[in-house]
């Protein structure tokens, strides 16, 4: 049973706030540009447990595709959850294709993707957009967790933590509401060490699935050494596999231009992990995290699989407010000029629900500290403690469990 769940839920996509994706599954069975023999498909854009927030979301995209789309746009509800359905009743393919042009244009206006999701009777939710108390206070407490980050960051500078020549970004994003919370010099390129080797492994896996490439056992051990264990021969391994670092920045453009839109892969990785060459922005983290988690990557539960293997993170170990027993799915990069991490969270509530978020914090500094073990070590208390500030902020949010960790799980 569990593994036919796991089967059904992997083409889960775009528009889907992943949450949902346990209640919805059943829904979601789509293979590739294919469809399931004799079950009828719609388009989904939304997902969450916002009643009003659906309703809204569905006034604009209505503007965006047009009223010929407007007049078959359905508010539904599924259990707690809230969608937003075009009414289509049709052929997977066709689902599939007017989900991926759909998706392109949503994603031009600033609005998320569109997914093709299994036609069942929905329960029709009638009625308006308007703004709930509830609601306003989660924009406040939006606006109060960027604020408190920057004047975080402010504080370090003015008590000389934090140099003149560092740069830090940030990104948040909360998968339960479909929000994005943080957004901190999220389109400044800053180098990217080792936190751009899952873009590599993406760029491996698309061209496994555009079968260029066998993901054999060989492929498998240096993909789980570059993630798991971040080893730089790995790492060029993969990158010569695919013809080369200008070739990986080929395939990640021309195939994910919007997600790679300030990503340069230019280089190997030099003896020694000096690797300064290569950049990516947090935005750019912050899009590939989203698509992967929603399973819309070649790969995806792959890559997700790697990164979720033992390993030492900067948003969890050593987080202190950050409970014991939180899934997580990371990367971190550390140089001598930066010190990074970018993941998924997948936090507890109270109610007994996951409450999955991502979380992106990189800080660079233009001339090397004399003393690297202890830069890299005191930025990364940096990263732990910011993220300890947003796990508390969220805790507020949706009521999650608030347990710290103990000195022995650090």
């Amino acid at each position: 049973m569990r593994t036919e769940i796991k089967r059904k839920k992997w083409m889960k996509a775009a528009g889907a706030v992943l949450l949902a994706g346990a209640v919805l599954a059943p829904l979601l069975a789509f293979a590739g540009d294919g469809a399931v023999r004799g079950v009828r498909y719609d388009v989904s854009y939304l997902w969450t447990r916002s009643k009003d927030g659906v309703f809204r979301y569905r006034d604009q995209v209505a503007k965006t595709l047009g009223p010929e789309v407007a007049k078959h746009l359905l508010v539904v509800k599924q259990r707690r959850y809230y969608g937003l359905i075009y009414d289509r009743d049709g052929a997977g393919s066709d689902a599939y294709r007017i989900a991926r042009n759909h998706t392109q244009v949503l994603r031009e206006n600033g609005l998320e993707g569109a997914a093709p999701t299994r036609s069942v009777r929905w329960a029709v939710v009638e009625g308006e957009a308007r703004v709930s108390e509830v609601e306003l206070t989660d924009l406040g407490a939006t606006a109060e967790m960027e604020e408190e980050i920057e004047e975080y960051v402010k504080s370090l500078r003015r008590r000389g933590k934090l140099r003149s020549d560092e740069t830090t970004a940030w990104s948040v994003y909360d998968f339960a509401s479909g929000q994005r919370l943080v957004t901190i010099n999220v389109d400044k390129p800053l180098q990217a060490a080792s936190m751009v080797k899952p873009f590599f492994a993406l760029a491996y896996m698309h061209e496994v699935r555009a079968k260029r490439k066998v993901y054999t056992p060989t492929a498998k051990t240096m993909m789980r050494r570059m993630i798991q264990h971040s080893n730089n021969a790995a790492a060029n391994w993969v990158l010569r596999e695919l013809g080369g670092p200008a070739k990986v920045q080929s395939i990640l453009r021309a195939n994910y231009p919007e997600m790679f839109a300030h990503t340069r892969v230019v280089e190997y990785i030099p003896p020694g992990g000096r690797t300064y060459r290569n950049k990516a922005a947090v935005r750019d983290y912050n899009r590939f995290l989203i698509s992967l988690w929603h399973n819309e990557l070649p790969g995806s539960w792959e890559i997700k699989r790697l990164m979720k293997l033992p390993s030492g993170n900067r948003i969890y170990d050593g987080a202190a407010k950050v409970p014991v027993g939180t899934i997580v799915y990371s990367k971190t990069g550390s140089t001598k000029h930066l010190c990074g991490d970018m993941g998924i969270l997948v936090a507890r509530g109270k109610d007994g629900e996951r409450y999955p978020y991502v979380i992106v914090g990189v800080i660079e500094k233009q001339a090397a500290h004399p003393n690297y073990t202890a830069w890299i070590r005191s930025r990364g208390d940096v990263i732990r403690d910011v993220s300890s500030l947003i796990y508390e902020r969220l805790a507020r949010r949706h009521n999650l469990l608030t347990t710290t960790q103990t000195a022995s799980s650090r």
